[in-house]
């Protein structure tokens, strides 16, 4: 059965199609946390660029199977801090509340599609 996937609207590259729920604040995210069992998160910022090519990479993800998929817009990197996310876009999966693993990006060259299916791989077994 595929993940449930939660429509939200919010930033303004994004089109209005995207299958992730959009996060602002960290109540919301801890309120899905406290909700779902398995859940990937993209941790990214709207001024950057990296982020931005990224977000469509991501949403070619967003069927896997027993995960639920998140984009947390942290421009004020209050989430950020709180999961100690030191460059974006950055990639944490939640298993039961708590971050089991996670994909940072690479400074000057963000994420690849390549590495985000790794990490995604890994996350299913």
């Amino acid at each position: 059965m595929p993940p449930r996937l939660i429509f939200a609207q919010g930033d303004n590259y994004m089109n209005a199609e995207s299958k992730c729920v959009l996060v602002n604040t960290e109540q919301d995210l801890d309120k899905i946390l406290s909700n779902k069992n398995k859940v990937i998160a993209l941790v990214y910022a709207s001024w950057c660029p990296f982020c931005r090519n990224f977000l469509p990479v991501f949403e070619k993800y967003v069927s896997g199977e027993g995960f639920d998929f998140v984009r947390v817009q942290d421009d004020q990197e209050c989430i950020g801090e709180k999961y100690n996310v030191d460059i974006f876009p950055t990639v944490l999966f939640f298993e039961k509340g708590k971050v089991a693993m996670r994909l940072d990006g690479e400074p000057g060259v963000g994420l690849s599609e390549k590495q985000l299916a790794d990490f995604v791989k890994i996350c299913r077994a």
